[in-house]
């Protein structure tokens, strides 16, 4: 695996965290362990596939768990790490400045 030389801490946090879906699916873990199809549910929007990759790309960095009781029919939960759960932390103000300045946000033009 090809190591990685970030420029600064918030060029590593975004590298880690991907596009749009990885940071909203941490968000939906927040709460505690989901099943896929919770999982899909707390991220509207999001197609299976992406789901999927995502899930796989956020288990390699070591930001979620992924539980499969072998089970039928088969039950898989998904959960924060430790690690995870610290990324998340960081992730929180900027959730609530979102929140702050959604209206705004909002009346701005798309580019």
């Amino acid at each position: 695996m090809k190591r990685r030389n970030y420029t600064c801490g918030l060029d590593a946090a975004v590298d880690v965290m991907g596009g749009k879906w990885k940071a909203l699916i941490l968000w939906a873990l927040q709460d505690g362990p989901l099943r896929f199809a919770e999982v899909r549910r707390e991220v509207p929007g999001i197609s299976e596939r992406m789901l999927i990759l995502s899930l796989r790309e956020l288990g390699s960095a070591g930001l979620v768990h992924r539980e499969d009781y072998r089970e039928v029919p088969p039950k898989v939960e998904y959960s924060l790490t430790g690690f995870g759960r610290s990324l998340l932390a960081a992730m929180v103000p900027l959730g609530e400045w979102g929140e702050q300045n959604m209206a705004e946000l909002e009346g701005l033009p798309r580019t």
